[in-house]
Formats: structure tokens, sequence, C-alpha cells
């Protein structure tokens, strides 16, 4: 069994050491509670994976509780204890949702038992929810679409520091997509059943970013009504991803550095140290070696961070990836504004953009323009953006091949119900004719010499020339 947080609920003081001493010896984290109300109160403050709980206790039964429990963390197995096994409230029981009945007295091999199986189940349980958003999963990660090599190694860093708890760096502009890079390593790590809790350093103000970081308890400070767990509790077993790094205040980063060594925290007003096991991926715009010269960030709490550095490149530095981008999009926003495609002219000018705002900018573009173009083409009239220079709209590192294609693209938009097109003919045609006149140009009009370049005789040359209405003596 992998270590689990099980809570146990029982008036009986000697009860409740036999359950904890035996799950701890099992390797279980337990927490205990000695009635209803403080039971609830754990559950209000923490996720556990398994509840056992008494029938019977003073203030709030198990009855009620349960049914409570059920309400605030409905992925929680219940187990529900009693000295009273009647029919009654073991049907009561599974009723309100217990995932099992354990009637006393029982012995410590039976609790085991039970908790084994109550544990496997919740992970089956976790596992079919997975599957379930799994075409979701699908539909975000596909936004991480890219031909350009620099998205090729993102790739397969991905997939090489996936399967680890190795701690990553994620190095790039705004909107290039650190985030949705976290997700996918978390995704396909052996954490990927388990949270994956995102916190921002920059969104979160200073004074409460602590709190909100390693929780606090009752009564820390003035507005401290009730315990509340921080970021690193929620993420227990799963992954953490700190976005804005840099921007995380000098007094705090210490905290966060013994937090990634020791594998321990503590609450704010708290003294005792709390395990927890995550997996730290950070992300950051800023330059960590400038802030680190100037003493704004720790050289020690770097390099905790920087084991793994993946770079994600700006979207201007990649513009060949656009016009897929761009049909993502379109296919992503089609089932609520409808089916659009895009005008040549108004590609021309997204591919020619700069995009400060890198791919999060294109999609709101997008997602605007669609909004606009009622008449189901996107022209350049319905892009926020300005006209570029002919030379800016190609795309510097695109190859031939994919400058080929993309025009195709355009081509073969919408004729999907057309019976025939007679495309074939028409697109050799149109790629033949250029290079005929390519080729004569370099040759300066030599057809023998243009015949050998292009692989053909001199006659099939001469005859194409004609087809095409080609004048050598006027290249």
């Amino acid at each position: 069994m992998n270590p689990a947080r099980i809570l146990v609920a029982d008036d009986e003081d000697g009860l409740r050491w036999v359950l904890e001493k035996g799950l701890r010896q099992a390797g279980h984290e337990v927490t205990a509670a000695k009635d209803g109300e403080s039971a609830l109160r754990s559950v209000e403050a923490e996720p556990f994976d398994l509840v056992f709980l008494d029938v019977r206790m003073p203030g709030v039964d198990g009855l009620t509780a349960l049914a409570r429990i059920r309400e605030l963390r409905p992925a929680t197995h219940v187990i529900v204890m009693t000295a009273h096994g009647t029919m009654e409230t073991a049907i009561q029981a599974m009723q309100r949702g217990a995932y099992d009945y354990l009637a006393k007295p029982f012995d410590l091999d039976e609790v085991l038992l039970l908790t084994e199986r109550a544990l496997e189940a919740s992970r089956l349980t976790a596992e079919v929810a997975r599957l379930r958003t799994g075409l979701q999963d699908v539909r975000e990660f596909s936004a991480l679409i890219g031909r350009h090599p620099r998205m090729q190694d993102v790739y397969k860093t991905i997939g090489r520091i996936a399967g680890s708890d190795v701690t990553v760096l994620l190095r790039g502009e705004s909107g290039t997509g650190k985030e949705l890079v976290a997700r996918a390593i978390h995704s396909y790590s052996r954490r990927s059943s388990r949270p994956f809790v995102a916190a921002s350093c920059a969104a979160i103000p200073a004074t409460l970013l602590e709190s909100e970081m390693f929780g606090h308890e009752r009564g820390a400070f003035t507005d401290a009504k009730e315990r509340r767990l921080g970021k690193f509790e929620l993420a227990h077993g799963g992954t953490l991803y700190l976005d804005e790094i840099g921007d995380m205040p000098l007094e705090l980063q210490s905290k966060l550095l013994r937090a990634l060594q020791e594998r321990t925290i503590e609450r704010l007003g708290g003294q005792e140290p709390i395990r927890v096991d995550v997996r730290v991926l950070a992300a950051t715009n800023r330059d960590l070696e400038v802030l680190m010269r100037e003493g704004k960030f720790r050289e020690d709490l770097y390099y905790r961070l920087n084991v793994v550095t993946l770079n994600l490149p700006p979207l201007r530095e990649r513009r060949r990836d656009i016009p897929l981008l761009v049909d993502h999009f379109l296919a992503k926003y089609a089932e609520e504004l409808g089916e659009r495609a895009v005008a040549p002219e108004a590609l021309d000018r997204l591919v020619g953009h700069d995009w400060a705002g890198n791919v999060r900018e294109l999609e709101n573009v997008i997602q605007r323009a669609m909004v606009m173009a009622k008449s189901g083409v996107i022209l350049p009239e319905h892009l926020p953006i300005g006209p570029v220079s002919a030379a800016a709209s190609v795309a510097i590192d695109a190859t031939l091949e994919e400058i080929i294609e993309r025009r195709l693209l355009e081509c073969v938009r919408g004729l999907r119900e057309r019976a025939s097109a007679h495309l074939y003919n028409l697109m050799i045609s149109l790629v033949e004719k250029p290079l005929l006149r390519a080729v004569l140009r370099e040759t300066q009009g030599n057809q023998v010499r243009a015949a050998q370049i292009l692989g053909i005789n001199r006659n099939t040359l001469r005859k194409k020339l004609t087809e095409h209405s080609i004048d050598p003596e006027s290249l």
C-alpha cells in the first residue's frame, strides 16, 4: 500500500490509540478525533484518503457526520464503526455513502485489509475520473503545438523528465505556455492521479503569500478564525506549480528553500513540522541571474529550483507554428462560436505580427475575430492588429514545404462538400509554372541547361513552356 492520509474518529481513547498505532505502522499518516465535531473540522481543513468513523459519539453523531463528510469530500471513502451492529444502522450508513461497515469488536488485521481495499477503490475511482477527463486533457495539451525544432526539444524534455521527481524551472515570456507545460509534465508523471495545485507568487499580495503557501493555524493572526491548509499541503502526493517565482519576497524564499530541502513545512502560527510529498515545478519570465546579482533572489534557492531548465520560445521566433495554432483555436471555439475560415490576407497578418503576448494573445485575437466574422470568413478587418510587410508575413523559419502546405490548406478549405474540384491538375499547374520560370531565370534562358536541372528532356520542357505560355526570351 502507498502511504495515505487517514482520519480516525472515535470517542473511545483505547480504540483510537490502537487504530492510530496500527495504521501508522502500516506506513500511513493518521489524524485522530474524539467526537463528530472535531472530525468535521479536520475534514474541512484538509483532504483525507480514508475516514474511520464511529456511529455513536457525543455531539454530532457518526451518521450525521458521514452525510456532511460526503458533501465536503465526495472522493473520500468512509468506513463506519459501531458496537451496535444492527441491520438498520448498516443500511443507514450505506445509504448515506459509507464505503463499508465495521462491527466492533474487530482485530487489526481486519482493519488493515479493509483499509487496503478502500484505498484501492479510491485509486480506481480517481483513475476513472482521470480517464473521463482525458478528452479535455487532449484538447488542453494540444495547444502545445509546434513543428519548430525548439518546440520539438520541449516535447522531448517533457518525455525525459515526467517520470522522475526532479525539480523543473520553466523559463519564457508571459503567454508562452509555461503552466500548460507544467500540467503536461504532471499528467505524464506517476503523480497524475494526485492534485495539481498552482500558485502565482505575483498575483497574491506579499502579506498573504506565506499563509497561502504554507497555511495557518487558528488564531495565527487577526482574521485566522479557522485552520487553513496551504498550497503545499493541498498538493500532497501531487505537483505544486509556482508561477512567477522571481516575484516571491526575499524573506519567504528561505522558507521555500527549507520546504524543498527537508520536505517539511510549518503552518503560520504552528509549532509542529508537517511532512509533505510534493514535486515542485517553478516558472518565471524574469531574469533570475540579474535578480541574484541585485540581491533580490537567493542563490541557493536558484540552484535548488534549477535542476532542469526548460526554455519556451516566444511565438515570434517560431512563426511557422502560427497557422497550426490558428487552426487549433478555430476548432476549439467552433462549437461555441461556429465554424470559421481565415482569409489568406488575414493569415498573413497573423503570421507577421510580433505577438508580445505570445500564444495567449493569439488565442484571444482568434476568439475575438470569430465573434466579429459573422460571414464565416475572418478578414483582416476582423483582426485587432495592424498590417505587416510582405516579408514579415512569411515565417522566416519556415521551409519551402511548409510555405506551400500553408497555401494549399487555404486553397482546399471549404471543398469537403464538393463532388469534384479538379484540384490535383490545377495545383500541379500552379506549382509547375513558377518552377519553370525560376529555373529559366537561373540559366538565363538556356533551355538545355534548364532541362538538365529539372531532370526532364528538352522536348518535354518545350511542351510545358508552350502549355504555360512562357517565353524564355522575356525572363
